[in-house]
């Protein structure tokens, strides 16, 4: 494919995220309020106390998902699932953010200084959201090859933020260009691994530069494995968001509590990405200003004991030690046999001036 686009700085609410800025981290609510608005509430206020950038919510209702009915298809068996047994209508039910209390998590979030802003998995979902004024929308993994709700979404002239989970090259094409033709261009993709939850080595995170070379978007990581070293090492790689579920509590219960990230976990995430992309730097050689003082700990040749005046020069007074103010050892050899111009008190810096020519 032709990429005709770059991977520039997008303004999403009235913060700038690009290459340039720290990475962009997003704190999930996802169901870990277990239907309590206080609950709900309480991990708002811990998620800015973090030093998170943004909350995100789901905003679905169980009819919105999926049909209440029992057949194959409809209730999980896969044994290795953390929600294994359990139908597809019951689960949505229990994880679902009623949409009365949207507007009251924003406004809370707002006034913590964070964005807030959630994922539509309808088209009702996309209008509900803009006329809360949402300053972005997030197309989930699972939603990506939902083309008319990526439409819908893209219309509304606000960033689109889209994880790709299991989605293919073409499918990944056909939602972003779907975004584009409906006027969206400032997209962020998030590589993402669509297993609750995932394993590190089943992350792939080099996927991230090349997903930005195929589609000229920025891209960042929707995390879904233990801890944090994923996504700090996705920073080296350029992502510029990182999202990660988040609980008050993994023994409290929370749909996904098993793979979200407990409050010193998330401010240990906000932390250290932070520090890995001011790491990244610039390519350098020859050491910064910061490491000038520390060139004078390098070697170089010092008289090891009193040389007389013509007294030959040679490694039983010399000596090649810490710090770096005489001749650099490089003029070793070049100065084995020479005679001493003058006396050479034990500890001084060997120069040229000292040397007889």
């Amino acid at each position: 494919m032709t990429n005709m686009y770059t991977a520039s700085d997008i303004v999403i609410g009235d913060r700038k995220i690009g290459p340039e800025q720290p990475p962009f981290i997003i704190a999930e609510l996802s169901g870990n309020h277990s239907q309590s608005l206080e609950t709900a509430k309480a991990m708002v206020k811990a998620a800015a106390e973090c030093g998170a950038h943004a909350i995100k919510l789901q905003t679905y209702t169980a009819d919105s998902m999926t049909l209440d009915v029992q057949e194959k298809g409809f209730v999980i068996e896969e044994k290795d699932s953390l929600w294994h047994g359990a139908s597809l209508y019951s689960l949505y039910e229990k994880a679902s953010t009623p949409y009365e209390w949207h507007a009251e998590l924003f406004s809370l979030a707002n006034s913590l200084g964070m964005l807030a802003f959630s994922s539509p998995f309808d088209e009702h979902a996309v209008d509900f959201l803009d006329h809360l004024n949402v300053p972005c929308f997030k197309i989930a993994s699972f939603e990506l090859t939902d083309i008319p709700l990526i439409r819908k979404a893209a219309s509304k002239g606000k960033p689109l933020i889209m994880s790709t989970g299991m989605a293919t090259l073409s499918e990944i094409e056909l939602a972003v260009g779907t975004a584009r033709a409906a006027g969206c261009n400032d997209i962020i993709l998030l590589k993402c691994t669509s297993t609750y939850p995932a394993e590190a080595g089943n992350t792939n995170l080099v996927t991230i530069p090349h997903l930005r070379s195929a589609f000229g978007c920025q891209v960042g990581l929707s995390d879904h494995t233990g801890g944090i070293g994923a996504a700090v090492a996705s920073v080296a790689l350029g992502a510029t968001v990182i999202e990660k579920h988040f609980v008050l509590d993994r023994d409290g219960g929370g749909v996904d509590a098993a793979f979200s990230l407990e409050p010193f976990e998330l401010s240990a995430l906000v932390l250290e990405s932070k520090r890995a992309w001011q790491a990244l730097g610039e390519v350098r050689y020859g050491g910064s200003p910061a490491e000038d003082k520390s060139k004078q700990y390098r070697r170089s040749i010092y008289a090891c004991k009193d040389i007389q005046p013509g007294e030959p020069l040679g490694p039983d007074n010399l000596k090649i030690v810490r710090p770096a103010f005489g001749l650099a050892p490089k003029y070793w050899d070049a100065v084995q046999g020479k005679q001493a111009e003058r006396f050479i008190a034990k500890g001084t810096a060997l120069s040229w001036e000292l040397i007889a020519q």
